[in-house]
């Protein structure tokens, strides 16, 4: 039995939490779901997004965090959001950021003659350094001679640990391609990404390995997404990236993503955000929510149960039973009864 904290967080977060919880009393009653009201109504009312003591709380006494959303108008600049999600990867230290791009459906794909044999890729995107540190400042602001300076940090520890994971998650799936993007013809410090990425594409032996400059990458994964499994990469160009892989795949309410340290507890989450301009009206699209859910089966040792709600997912697209963003006509509690009841 593992044990599960659920923070539904804000506005989209909570319809989609809905639909996990369903996911996971069904196909794993076996764990223990336990929930947390984290979100803008408890940081408006106490001013405080993640209390002390609960980081050490999540990493000794549970197995894994399912997340919905955090995001609400009413806090300005989303402090509170800032707090509890980067507080959560960077406190439990959430190296690898992990985003499938595959394509459930064919007629999803915005490519001409791009369909599902073509576009199946992951991300490995650095999660903990980069330009997301808040390392920097603005001077002189409101002036004629404002200045805003926002610096990149990358560690030799960093940068090899988020690599080798993807060569060994390439290692472990059978994958033979790990392509690494960085912008290092204009930031002489990416030359690191580059070093460290030939030394340990060394260690595996059958993997090829390519490095690419982000605009070209970029430019690729539209032309020719089939010429890529396994992609790594720094935390700006990755957040960069994965949308583009979203976007490929069939937008943001299909997109999964889980946060991850193998000595860490694991967080997982859908990326579409909290939406505050259709929450609460049975429109948002829990396929991304349910597709988290069984990457998060499947860290948990819960394989079967992660390859049926694959599986059902993938069957109630191909049928058409979505929500309007994908083309049908259902809400998004229809949808996920619609999926529970394929598995």
């Amino acid at each position: 039995m593992a044990k599960i904290a659920l923070i539904p967080g804000d506005g989209a977060g909570i319809e989609v939490a809905a639909s996990a919880k369903a996911a996971v009393k069904k196909l794993t009653p076996h764990h223990e779901l336990v929930e947390f009201d984290y979100g803008a109504d408890r940081y408006l009312k106490t001013g405080v997004g993640l209390p002390p003591g609960q980081l050490e709380e999540f990493r000794n006494d549970y197995d894994a965090i399912l997340f919905g959303a955090v995001g609400d108008p009413r806090v300005k600049d989303n402090a509170h959001a800032r707090e509890i999600l980067l507080g959560l990867r960077f406190g439990l230290d959430l190296y690898v950021n992990f985003r499938p791009c595959k394509l459930l459906d064919d007629k999803l794909s915005p490519l001409k003659g791009k369909g599902k044999k073509e576009i199946d890729f992951v991300v490995f995107r650095e999660n903990t350094e980069g330009m997301y540190n808040a390392i920097g400042g603005v001077f002189k602001k409101g002036t004629p001679d404002e200045v805003a300076v926002a610096e990149e940090i990358n560690t030799r520890k960093g940068v090899e640990r988020i690599i080798r994971a993807a060569f060994e998650y390439a290692k472990k799936q059978g994958k033979k391609r790990v392509a690494m993007a960085d912008k290092s013809n204009a930031i002489g410090a990416h030359e690191l990404w580059g070093r460290t990425f030939k030394e340990v594409a060394k260690g595996y032996e059958g993997i090829t390995a390519k490095h690419y400059y982000v605009d070209a990458i970029a430019m690729q994964l539209v032309m020719k997404p089939e010429d890529f499994d396994v992609i790594v990469t720094t935390n700006l160009f990755g957040d960069i990236l994965t949308d583009l892989g979203a976007a490929l795949t069939g937008g943001m309410g299909v997109a999964p993503s889980a946060s991850l340290n193998p000595e860490s507890t694991p967080l997982f989450e859908p990326v579409h955000g909290s939406a505050p301009d259709i929450a609460g009206k049975g429109l948002v699209n829990p396929v991304a929510m349910l597709l988290t859910t069984a990457l998060m089966f499947r860290e948990l040792g819960d394989e079967k149960q992660a390859v049926a709600l694959e599986g059902a997912i993938e069957a109630a697209v191909q049928a058409g039973k979505t929500t309007r963003d994908l083309g049908g006509a259902l809400s998004t509690q229809a949808v996920t009864e619609d999926i529970l009841s394929r598995t």
